[in-house]
């Protein structure tokens, strides 16, 4: 089950899960100052009245610090020690920021011992909690029960869902064969499509229906599609659902009309207005505390290729509506990378990098000098990677909806970033591609904000650098 808000789908079991974690972060701060100061300590009332100030920034640090280690992902594919090394990394950020509040606001304060037990408890209760929460997931019983109307093309997609993430929400009960399909689907999963519908989906208590027929225009029964939705039942597109789940706009079963008559696609003005804002604000912000680092890393270019090294490069890049600008970044390759003309991708371990080219590639220091662009208004902190007028050229010839990433302003950091690595292939384009549309179409600056904290995540772990 998904719940929308502010134009995100939000999963409802990750929703539970942050919430019993938050729970149990509250109450990590007053149980470790029960187990410090021992029987002899302030009565449990008077913790109550002292302490929950504490726990509350505790717990809000915890949450935000395990969402930016992308643990409220339903793309976290950890194994369990991955998981421990991200739930200490996050937890780590509730004590710094508790530190922080206690230099602030004395009053808040409690000592080191009381604020080491609270994080070994939240990490051991949080690990624990996420394993049991796993296994119950698995249940069927948290599940909701899909029927598909259609068994072509289209309803085999749904089959080729490989990852555990994007099937975890639901259950397949059956593939009804309709009129026009060219059945791609395992005769073990076929339905003889019953003669009353509606009668079929209560028997058997289906909580959505998927329309995936390869040929609308036969077999498409409006008034038991109708009884369906009247009952409760929720009636979807298959590249809307497809969408809820993935999270991207799956192009291979999408039309222009869908996206013509689609909810998305919307912004307000007071809504650019607020995002202008943010960027410039973070902007300045960023290169006032990230300044040291950019002039450490001017100096190491310096040293490795001589006085005389370019240390900032920029580059033509494709923006918002088409428009051409120069992007900067610091320089991480040799100085005859490309010869004049020619455009490639980067590879993987490409030799045209220097060593403190790969350094700066890895944790994206190479990316800082795009906050100039972002204060010029050229880019976004958020927004589709903008690509180079040469590429683009080409993609939009291969590639349909291609060039409707430039509705947007291209971004650092992006939806795509976060959920696919480095692209270097048509391939790769085509896969970023249909996560960029997604974020275009559901947009918003929460969207925007939860990008941002979860690009932590992509910077400390060095996911999809080159």
């Amino acid at each position: 089950m998904s719940i929308r808000l502010f134009r995100l789908h939000l999963k409802a079991p990750i929703l539970v899960l942050a919430a019993i974690e938050a729970a149990l972060f509250y109450f990590a701060v007053l149980l470790a100052a029960t187990l410090w100061y021992g029987p002899e300590g302030p009565s449990t009332a008077s913790r109550l009245g002292t302490l929950w100030p504490t726990a509350l920034l505790f717990c809000i640090g915890a949450v935000a610090g395990l969402f930016a280690m992308g643990l409220y992902s339903s793309r976290q594919r950890s194994s369990r020690t991955g998981l421990i090394f991200r739930t200490v990394a996050g937890v780590m950020f509730a004590s710094v920021l508790c530190a922080l509040a206690f230099y602030l606001v004395p009053a808040l304060k409690v000592g080191p011992a009381v604020l080491g037990l609270s994080v070994l408890v939240s990490v051991v209760s949080s690990v624990v909690v996420r394993i049991l929460f796993e296994r119950v997931l698995d249940q069927d019983l948290f599940r909701r029960r899909v029927l598909v109307l259609g068994a072509g093309q289209h309803a085999a997609s749904l089959l080729q869902l490989r990852r555990r993430s994007d099937r975890r929400g639901f259950k397949l009960v059956a593939f009804i064969e309709t009129e026009g399909d060219a059945v791609s689907v395992v005769p073990e999963r076929l339905l003889t499509r019953p003669t009353d519908l509606f009668a079929w989906v209560q028997e058997h208590e289906i909580d959505e229906v998927v329309i995936a027929m390869d040929d609308r225009r036969q077999g498409f029964r409006v008034h038991e599609l109708l009884e369906c939705r009247l009952a409760g039942v929720e009636v979807l597109e298959l590249a809307t659902f497809l969408e809820r789940e993935t999270g991207k706009v799956r192009l291979d079963v999408t039309s222009p009309s869908w996206f013509i008559f689609c909810d998305g696609f919307r912004v307000s003005p007071l809504q650019l207005a607020l995002v202008r804002f943010f960027d410039i604000a973070s902007s300045l912000g960023l290169l006032m505390v990230a300044s040291p680092l950019m002039a450490l890393t001017a100096l190491a270019i310096k040293l490795e290729d001589g006085p005389g090294a370019q240390v900032v490069y920029s580059q033509p890049r494709v923006g918002q509506h088409g428009k051409v600008f120069n992007v900067l970044k610091f320089r991480s390759m040799r100085a005859d990378a490309e010869k004049p003309g020619e455009a490639r991708w980067a590879v993987s371990d490409d030799p045209r990098v220097t060593r403190v080219g790969a350094l700066i590639r890895k944790i994206r220091i190479d990316e800082l000098p795009q906050l100039l662009n972002v204060l010029r208004g050229e880019m976004s902190f958020v927004g589709p990677r903008p690509e180079r007028p040469e590429f683009v050229q080409h993609l939009e010839q291969v590639i349909p909806y291609y060039s409707e990433r430039h509705s947007v302003k291209p971004g650092i950091t992006g939806w795509a970033q976060l959920c696919y690595p480095y692209g270097a292939s048509e391939k790769d384009a085509l896969e970023k591609l249909q996560y960029d549309l997604y974020y275009v179409k559901n947009r918003s600056l929460m969207f925007d904000l939860a990008i941002l904290m979860q690009t932590v995540e992509v910077v400390l772990w060095g996911k999809g650098a080159r």
